[in-house]
């Protein structure tokens, strides 16, 4: 009887082993066989996106601008004049002609009335002393020889003394010419049609951070051709190419302007636009913002002020047939290409591609076999073996510092255009992105076997699915 328990209690542990081990290998042996890792989670992201043939166009490196206009005009006040009266307000529009401030004429008439009197002066003088030469020549003649020489010395001067009062008299001329030109215009009058965008303070002026000099008093932005206007910092420059085509976007639909790029003001650094970025050695160094521009084909439905996004204009606007991938999603070896794909069981497999014709301006193949709309894709890792776990990103959004794949970049869409910008619903300055924000337009997509194939990757902000990326960090 003891012999039979015993039996059965060996029976029972056998067959739990059995049921231990067929769980073990039903449950690992997906992972095991293909040398996937089952804890790993690799990112993808819809092809249909990456390809422009969903509702978004994939990963696209934008900058941030505003629409100001064509010309603008600053008044800078003379050192010699005050201000009496300021008649217009920041906002108001204006006319040319119109009244926008008046000098103070008070001490230019008393400067005016005391260069009068010095001018009369100087004639009065210039004459006496005329008259003291004609008497220095009569003295002459009826000198004796030793005297001669002093006679002409005393002449000599004199004449010189008449040479510089002149020159007095004409400086004096000029800046009486000018003071009565002053006066006569005390009132300064708007030379163009505009709106009144600064006064500058008189007493507390203020103060280019960057320059260290002080705004212009006035400044009257014109009205009728407008003109976007765009920042870049000391590390991403480069990316603005004078004479580069460029699309400019609407945030709030799908409108879209043409013009072209034109260079870096590096003459007018932006105030208070001072960045940091991380340094080699770890630590953090300034960085400074300076503008550029973008001149209009037309400006046809922009209204000044509205805010647009700004991309390099590569014919990424122009349809093309097929589907059209970019060629850092594509790993080429000898006669093969393949790509990271996921499987209908959300397993990453390499998924071999057939490659049809290359658009060397867009860096972009035609796939002609091996994707459809509906597949999911990852950014090209090392560190990605088949068998690893496909984690879709409309499915799950990642968090800023999980940045394993290109994949991991994309946040949802916009069903609406955002707060302020072109909608009625009100600004909430702590969500909206500054309008200072620099947008990379160098980030470095090219190196298959970079960590997400992206450089300092930083304020992704989504338009019409879209991913934007910046560089640098901003400073605290």
């Amino acid at each position: 009887m003891k012999r039979k328990k015993v039996q059965m209690i060996i029976a029972g542990v056998v067959l739990v082993a059995v049921i231990a081990g067929g769980v073990f290998f039903t449950v690992f042996r997906e992972g095991d066989s293909s040398g996937g890792n089952p804890d790993s989670a690799v990112y993808v992201d819809s092809v249909a996106e990456l390809c422009g043939l969903g509702s978004g166009n994939g990963l696209t490196d934008r900058f941030a601008g505003v629409v100001e206009p064509q010309k603008t005009w600053e008044i800078e006040l003379p050192s010699d004049k005050k201000v009496d009266e300021i008649l217009v307000q920041e906002g108001d529009e204006v006319k040319a002609g119109d009244k926008l401030f008046t000098y103070n004429t008070e001490e230019m008439e008393e400067n005016l009335a005391q260069a009068e009197i010095d001018l009369d002066r100087l004639a009065n003088e210039i004459d006496q002393t005329k008259e003291q030469i004609v008497s220095l020549k009569k003295e002459k003649a009826n000198a004796s020889a030793d005297s001669q020489l002093s006679y002409t010395t005393q002449i000599n001067s004199a004449e010189n003394e008449i040479k510089r009062k002149e020159y007095e008299q004409k400086s004096k001329q000029m800046e009486i010419g000018k003071l009565k030109n002053s006066i006569a215009n005390a009132e300064v009058t708007s030379e163009i049609d505009g709106v009144v965008k600064s006064v500058n303070s008189i007493e507390n002026p203020e103060v280019n951070s960057m320059t260290g000099e002080a705004e212009p008093f006035m400044t009257v932005l014109a009205t009728g051709n407008f003109r976007i206007k765009g920042t870049v910092n000391e590390q991403n420059m480069s990316a603005v190419i004078e004479g580069q085509p460029v699309i400019i976007h609407s945030r709030v639909d799908d409108t879209t302007w043409k013009g072209t790029m034109t260079a870096v003001d590096l003459e007018k650094p932006e105030k208070n636009g001072g960045m940091m970025y991380a340094s080699s050695d770890g630590g953090t160094e300034n960085s400074s913002n300076y503008p550029f521009y973008v001149e209009l084909e037309t400006a046809e439905g922009l209204m000044l002020g509205q805010h647009v996004y700004m991309e390099m204009d590569h014919g990424q606007d122009e349809p093309k047939e097929g589907m059209w991938l970019d060629s850092y999603y594509i790993v080429q070896e000898e006669n093969d290409a393949y790509v990271w794909a996921a499987t209908s069981k959300d397993k990453m497999e390499k998924r071999s591609v057939s490659l049809g014709e290359f658009d060397e301006e867009l860096q972009k193949y035609q796939i002609l076999d091996g994707l459809a709309e509906e597949d999911y894709i990852a950014f090209p890792d090392e560190s990605i073996q088949e068998g690893d776990n496909a984690v879709k990103n409309i499915d799950q959004a990642p968090e800023m510092g999980d940045m394993g794949g290109m994949g991991n970049n994309e946040v949802p869409e916009f069903d609406a255009a955002p707060a302020g910008r072109g909608s009625d619903e009100p600004v909430d300055d702590e969500d909206e992105p500054s309008d200072e924000e620099i947008y990379d337009g160098d980030a470095d997509l090219g190196d298959p076997g970079a960590s997400g194939g992206v450089d300092a990757i930083q304020d992704v902000e989504t338009i019409d699915g879209s991913a934007v990326f910046g560089n640098g960090l901003e400073e605290e």
